[in-house]
């Protein structure tokens, strides 16, 4: 195995890692099922320090770990049914929200802020899919679900993207691994 394929494995490995270790850190909310937690801030973390095919299986493997019974979702739950529950719209919805942000910073690695705009934008599509999900799960409308499956995330959620982009965007070529991830896709 040739030293690129193996800091790959282990790049992507670790930040499957970093995000079993965040995600499962939550805090319920009133008014929501869903709790705010330290995934989307581990999975914007992901999206930064992997190309968006390894930040894709970094993804992955953080959800098949839960899928499979490891306690790494929100709350430290797990299992396969937490897939057909009103949450299971977020947690599908991270496969193609961390690759699409991890697009957005590898396109215009010289535009923080067109990158922040990006992350935005695949974030409000994630929490319109989310919110569908939701609402198909709980028989109610979208537009009635949406304060509840997207609002009430969407501010924190920029804080996180905003503090993702300000720390990468400030350690950029001080290590290694950032030099090495900023090539385009």
């Amino acid at each position: 195995m040739t030293r690129t394929k193996t800091k790959d494995l282990t790049l992507t490995a670790m930040m499957a890692a970093v995000i079993c270790v965040l995600a499962p850190i939550s805090i319920p909310i009133p008014v929501s099922s869903m709790p705010l937690s330290l995934g989307t801030f581990a999975l914007y973390l992901t999206a930064y320090v992997l190309k968006p095919k390894m930040a894709f299986a970094a993804t992955a493997l953080y959800l098949l770990m839960g899928a499979v019974g490891l306690p790494v979702f929100a709350g430290y739950s797990a299992g396969f049914s937490r897939f057909a529950g009103a949450g299971g719209g977020y947690l599908t919805g991270y496969l193609f929200l961390v690759p699409a942000c991890s697009i957005c910073i590898r396109r215009f690695p010289q535009s923080p802020v067109v990158q922040i705009i990006g992350m935005l934008l695949a974030t409000f599509l994630f929490y319109a899919y989310a919110t569908y999900w939701m609402s198909v799960v709980i028989g109610g409308s979208f537009i009635a679900t949406l304060p509840a499956g997207a609002l009430v995330f969407l501010p924190l959620d920029s804080v996180k993207i905003l503090v993702n982009g300000g720390q990468f965007n400030l350690f950029h070529g001080k290590f290694s691994f950032f030099e090495f991830y900023s090539d385009s896709p």
